[in-house]
């Protein structure tokens, strides 16, 4: 898979999590378990995916290839650094 027009998706169930799909495809081929637990999605943004193509947090080449195999792409939310989990959680001082 050289091009294809992907589109992009962000729920607002959970902050910076995309679920990229081909726009020939869409949804037909995401699980209804998972559309469930994503919610409704809203379009983020549509472009031309190419190998040489980069993305921001995701690696080009395994969106492809998930897209290619399962239909679909999700992109979870980056992982918290520790330190800034201080910022929610309640530290108890004695």
């Amino acid at each position: 898979m050289s091009k294809i027009l992907c589109d992009v998706f962000k729920t607002t169930k959970k902050d910076e999590m995309y679920l990229y799909v081909t726009r020939k495809d869409a949804f037909t081929r995401v699980p209804e378990e998972l559309m469930t637990m994503f919610g409704k999605p809203e379009l983020a943004m549509t472009m031309i995916l190419t190998p040489e193509k980069s993305l921001g947090r995701a690696d080009t080449e395994k969106v492809l290839a998930a897209l290619d195999e399962k239909g679909y792409y999700l992109q979870m939310p980056p992982a918290k650094e520790p330190y800034m989990l201080d910022l929610f959680c309640k530290i108890d001082k004695e």
